[in-house]
């Protein structure tokens, strides 16, 4: 039988492009999330920008506009009363009452003027006026309507480019700010996935350029290490000292065979069999996390397996066994060693009675005590922690042993509580094949 070819692997950003489309919606309602942050900064300095040039704008037009305005009245004025007059003399105005009022005070008191004058929305006339000889006064009009006409069209044409303006900018930077924030989600991801315990887990910084970003993955990274680290020279502690107290262990085993028959032997030969089971649990998880533990599957009855098991504990459970028979495919050994832990953990920190049931691919047992404490349930089972004092005393081991052992066969261990009171504990077996 040849070696199978190895299948074409896409690239990782190929690869992930499913799982970003799914998401993509959901990041783009997200209203609170740093893309759209940075986008309606982007818009509140655009339109700043906007506003500040439209002012300016239209400030320097109107400016321009009245100086050319009153270029043309004084030119006007001053064909009017000319020696010879032309056809703008009809238009000279020499009644004070039909001029503005601030006019005839401006050009009473300088003796040239010009005035702007909007009393009509709809047709504006830029004045000028002179005192003549004698204190008579000369004013002309002209028509400013064209200027006026120029600048609100100017003004909507400011207006309409700095909104389509925006309309491009705003998801244009909607859409950049999109590389950083899938930057700082790898990071939460990897934080997340660090959190739950996989030590492995890198953000894969690269070789990007040292921003802020860059910064926070690689320490990230270096958390990670670090953690590992310390995880590891933990773990050789306890194997080392598991292994180094084996010895005298032994020696203290068949020592204690040979003391004679009496109370006092009884208590020693019984504390060396608690430390005995210690330093065999030591060693077991010191295997079970250096993951050299390899699980020797094949099928077997599981009610029949969970059936002996409860034999050979020796201890009392109610056993409640589903009615069609089910085979999977697992560790008998490793089963065992589980359900024994399981159910030496319901009688020494639970309560009566001891419930055992088997129903399909799954083994639940449950006790009538106070329960699992929340740090457990939250957390999981931690070594050397028992979470409670109501649960009893002890080392926190067999439930960290049976959550390896678990592990290595392929099963998952749920931990709760039961409504009524108690400790419930779900053991659910692959299924073969």
């Amino acid at each position: 039988m040849g070696t199978p070819h190895a299948l074409p692997t896409r690239p990782r950003a190929l690869r992930n492009w499913p799982r970003a489309l799914r998401n993509w919606p959901r990041a783009l309602l997200n209203w609170r999330s740093l893309r759209w942050k940075i986008a309606l900064l982007v818009a509140a300095a655009c339109c700043g920008i906007a506003l500040t040039v439209g002012l300016l704008v239209h400030h320097s037009t109107y400016e321009r506009s009245m100086n050319e305005g009153a270029g043309k009245a004084y030119t006007a004025l001053d064909t009017a009363l000319a020696p010879v007059g032309g056809s703008g003399s009809d238009a000279l105005v020499h009644t004070p009452g039909e001029m503005p009022p601030k006019l005839v005070r401006m050009v009473r008191a300088r003796g040239n003027a010009a005035l702007y004058d909007e009393s009509n929305p709809y047709q504006p006339r830029m004045w000028a006026g002179r005192r003549l000889s004698g204190g008579h006064l000369a004013a002309i009009a002209i028509d400013m309507t064209p200027d006026q006409l120029s600048r609100r069209a100017l003004d909507r044409h400011m207006w309409k480019y700095s909104l389509a303006a925006l309309a491009v900018i705003v998801p244009l930077s909607a859409l950049a700010a999109e590389l950083p924030n899938r930057r700082l989600r790898r990071v939460a991801r990897t934080a997340r996935r660090i959190a739950s315990g996989d030590l492995a887990a890198r953000t894969e910084v690269g070789g990007r350029a040292g921003d802020e970003i860059t910064e926070i993955s690689a320490t990230v990274d270096s958390m990670a290490d670090s953690l590992r680290d310390r995880l590891r020279s933990e773990q050789r502690f306890t194997a080392d000292v598991a292994h180094e107290l084996r010895t005298p262990l032994m020696g203290l085993v068949t020592s204690t065979e040979l003391l004679p028959e009496s109370e006092a032997t009884d208590l020693v030969r019984d504390r060396v069999r608690v430390l005995r089971t210690l330093v065999e649990d030591l060693l077991e998880i010191s295997r079970l996390d250096a993951g050299v533990e390899r699980a020797d599957l094949r099928p077997v009855a599981l009610p029949d397996l969970v059936r002996s098991s409860l034999g050979r504990t020796g201890l009392d459970a109610r056993l409640t066994v589903d009615a069609a028979p089910v085979v999977v495919e697992t560790d008998p050994r490793r089963l065992d060693r589980i359900l024994a832990n399981l159910l030496g953990n319901a009688h020494r920190h639970g309560a009566a009675p001891v419930e055992l049931t088997v129903e399909g691919t799954t083994v639940v047992v449950r006790d009538h005590g106070p329960g699992f404490p929340d740090s457990l349930l939250a957390e999981g089972p931690q070594r050397f922690r028992t979470g409670a004092a109501e649960r009893g005393r002890g080392h926190g081991l067999g439930l960290t042993v049976a959550s390896g052992q678990a592990r290595v066969i392929g099963a998952s261990l749920l931990f709760s509580n039961a409504d009524d009171g108690g400790a419930v504990v779900t053991l659910r077996l692959p299924p073969t094949g």
